[in-house]
């Protein structure tokens, strides 16, 4: 049965596309129907609700009416978690769950809310995992900018010493909201966006496992990062504590702090339900055929960094709960003079974010992958090592988090073990570094191909990062360097030089398959050097700077770190206007560009066999997998689509529809 077919339900038929607002009569009112209209009325309808229930139980229990204290504000905190609830609603988020839980008539057109017609279907509530992919990383790319933009405000005022455009305050700000930016709703969220739109298709699945799940995780994201930058302008300006909000400082702090607590818990909350769709889609719903062993690395990649998401991501949210009823409710958890302990916080806080790390480095790994794998003709090398490493990096990512706490007063016997695991978990790193400088040995690359190079760029500016990383988990070396302008350079090393490059190859390699076009070569090329030059010039005298004993997080610094700030700003400023290239280029092509051919790099995975774009259901049969996915030149395909000679297309419906009795592939995706 195709997979594309239309859906028989309750003794209706109904074609996909039909019934664009989820089963609703399209004579009803707009504000009755889901939507932006609904969405915007249900957003100020849950602002004031939260409001009006502030006010009535302050009111009932005796208590002034408007608590404006820096760590107060209820009514401002309780309508800030109402109001996008109210718009998720609005916008039809919850109308599948609620007409299932009160035993109404659910939809005759299981999927209606699937698929893309024209731009409007990509502002909508959307199913398709396709769109979603769309959807998450144009809006993650729109954050990048906004903190990129910050990023040109931080090192324009450090270009010289003393305050040349801001004050202290405002730089607090700038840098905070910065990288909270960067690391919630950019990297974290951009992986998620790429692995929406690939996986699936990779896996030769027709969707995620839980669709009305998966557009739910996109629509919480955005406010993470609107409520960061809604802090700017709330009294007290934007939160200041940094990305990683230590207490007491945060607990103390004026009433943005409380926005970058709720901000995470959106992101986190988004990130959850995306691990939980990846894991299931992963296990349960790759195409006959498809062992664990024949499944490409971007499926392992995803798989080991929903694991740590899911295991890790609860621990921050708890962590900003906590700090958020400090400030509101005036519980103790981190407050010393009633009895908290605030290194708890530094425990609590760096048990997600060093697997977050990993959370941020993993889909690139399984990117980079694809790509070289592709880009040089030739099979991965050590391909089930690189698999294991994987497996191996999330288990040791969990016992190495407190080499962040050296000098925070933590227990002196934890800092030998903890600086063990800290440098035998570079042990699966470099596994993958030499696999990949393997592969490439004697293949035939592709440079003048955008995707390799960053591929390229990001191995040897990620060696980097990692031996500085190796660096800072010693004992005597992290106490040295500690707060100063090394570990700035480490984690950009890590994450912009490291992470980065990955998305831009990710971004390229499957430019094609996305939009259907063929990106600009040359504007790719220099976009990839200018960003290489930019970072290096950007981040590498940093090291210098730190050892020196240069302060980070500070607005103004002694006159003997000048000309080398100047040198960073400069190539900072380059490193910035580089992206403006890939946005021109990104927009451009995708209105213009040639025509895409289903395969233009001759890759060998089952997203490479559908057209490009892909059909809305992805596959007209299920394709059925015979081979592995990188073994180019053996003469055997990786899988068989429908029409190709040997293809059995009984046996894989059988094998599809033993799946589907077994209760594995969701009621939403079958065809």
């Amino acid at each position: 049965m195709s997979l594309a077919a239309p859906v028989r339900r309750r003794g209706t038929e109904e074609s996909p596309g039909a019934a664009r607002a989820g089963g609703e009569r399209p004579g009803r009112s707009p504000l009755r129907r889901a939507g932006w209209p609904r969405a915007l009325l249900w957003f100020v309808i849950g602002g004031a609700l939260g409001f009006a229930l502030v006010i009535v139980l302050r009111a009932i229990s005796g208590l002034e009416l408007f608590q404006t204290d820096q760590t107060g504000y209820p009514h401002v905190i309780v309508p800030a978690i109402t109001a996008p609830l109210g718009f998720l609603y609005g916008l039809g988020c919850f109308d599948y769950w609620l007409r299932w839980a009160r035993g109404a008539r659910l939809p005759a057109d299981e999927h209606a809310e699937h698929g893309a017609d024209s731009w409007r279907d990509y502002l909508r509530f959307n199913t398709d995992h396709k769109v979603i992919g769309v959807q998450y990383i144009v809006t993650t790319f729109v954050f990048f900018f906004i903190g990129g933009a910050l990023a040109m405000g931080i090192r324009a005022e450090l270009a010289q010493p003393g305050a040349q455009i801001v004050g202290p305050g405002t730089f607090n700000g700038l840098f905070s909201v910065h990288a909270a930016l960067m690391i919630f709703v950019f990297v974290i969220p951009v992986f998620a966006g790429i692995a929406n739109y690939v996986l699936p298709l990779m896996l030769g699945a027709p969707d995620m496992a839980f669709p009305r799940l998966n557009a739910l995780s996109f629509w919480l994201l955005p406010f993470a990062g609107i409520l960061f930058l809604v802090s700017f302008f709330v009294p007290g300006g934007a939160f200041d504590a940094g990305w990683t909000g230590y207490a007491p400082l945060s607990t103390g702090a004026p009433l943005g702090q409380s926005f970058f607590n709720l901000g995470v818990q959106f992101a986190g909350a988004s990130s959850i339900m995306a691990a939980l769709n990846f894991l299931v889609t992963i296990l349960t719903m790759r195409a006959p055929g498809m062992t664990m062993w024949r499944m490409p690395l971007l499926g392992w990649a995803n798989l080991a960094t929903s694991i740590l998401v899911v295991g890790a991501t609860p621990f921050i949210a708890g962590a900003q709960f906590m700090v958020l009823f400090d400030r509101v409710l005036h519980t103790n958890f981190f407050q010393v003079a009633f009895g908290g302990d605030t290194l708890s916080y530094q425990h609590i806080f760096w048990f997600y974010s060093h697997p977050a790390v990993y959370i941020m480095m993993l889909p690139g790994f399984g990117i980079v992958s694809e790509v070289v794998s592709t880009h040089s003709r030739k099979p991965i090398f050590g391909y089930r090592l690189m698999a294991l490493s994987l497996i191996g990096i999330v288990v040791l990512s969990y016992s190495v988090w407190a080499h962040h706490m050296f000098v925070s007063g933590m227990f002196s016997w934890l800092r030998v073990p903890m600086m063990l695991t800290s440098v035998l978990i570079a042990v699966p790193t470099g596994i993958k570094i030499f696999s990949w400088l393997a592969t490439l040995v004697q293949g035939v690359l592709q440079t003048g191909n955008a995707a390799m190079l960053f591929a390229l760029g990001f191995i040897c500016t990620f060696v980097v990062g990692g031996i500085s990383g190796v660096m800072v988990a010693l004992v005597p070396i992290d106490i040295y360097v500690t707060d100063s302008y090394f570990i700035v350079a480490h984690i950009h090393y890590v994450l912009f030089a490291g992470s980065v490059f990955t998305i831009f190859a990710g971004i390229y390699h499957w430019f094609p398959k996305i939009t259907g076009r063929m990106y600009d070569a040359r504007l790719g090329r220099l976009h990839f050097w200018l960003t290489f030059v930019g970072t290096w010039g950007t981040f590498a005298p940093m090291h210098w700077l730190g050892m020196q004993g240069m302060p980070r997080r500070v607005v103004d610094y002694a006159d003997q770190f000048a000309d080398w700030n100047l040198v960073v700003s400069i190539f900072g400023f380059v490193l910035g206007a580089a992206q403006l290239i890939f946005l021109y280029n990104a927009i451009v092509s995708w209105r213009f560009g040639p025509r895409a051919p289903a395969n233009p790099w001759r890759g060998r995975t089952i997203e490479w066999l559908v057209p490009s774009p892909p059909p809305r259901f992805n596959f007209d049969a299920i394709p059925r997998v015979v081979g592995g996915p990188y073994d180019f030149g053996t003469g055997t395909p990786h899988a068989l689509m429908s029409g190709d000679d040997g293809y059995d297309g009984a046996q894989a419906s059988q094998r599809a529809g033993e799946r589907q009795a077994a209760g594995r592939v969701p009621e939403a995706t079958k065809g």
